[in-house]
């Protein structure tokens, strides 16, 4: 800072006046920052880059670089989800005929 006694009056008053509205621009900013809208509005743009990023991992996995499908993925994939539902109709079948029984 200058020394104060070669400042003028008004070289004192307009940094004052430019600090107050340099602070009144970052108060205006943080109350930005932290209004619900904006964090709301934040956290929905995390969530669709989350998603984004893990539709495309996944997507990845069943489509190659050329854009073809890998059908040793897909079949396995296939044989995951027809074990599943094997296995839960078993189980379903198991507990009909336990409470028959």
């Amino acid at each position: 800072m200058a020394d104060t006694s070669t400042r003028s009056k008004q070289d004192i008053e307009a940094e004052i006046t430019a600090a107050r509205e340099r602070l009144a621009a970052n108060v205006a900013e943080l109350v930005n920052q932290v209004h619900p809208r904006a964090v709301m509005q934040r956290s929905i743009d995390d969530a669709r880059g989350f998603a984004a990023t893990e539709f495309a991992a996944a997507k990845a996995q069943v489509i190659d670089e050329h854009g073809r499908l890998r059908t040793e993925r897909v079949l396995l994939l296939g044989g995951a989800i027809a074990g599943v539902v094997t296995f839960v109709l078993l189980v379903r079948g198991i507990l009909k005929g336990v409470r028959r029984g």
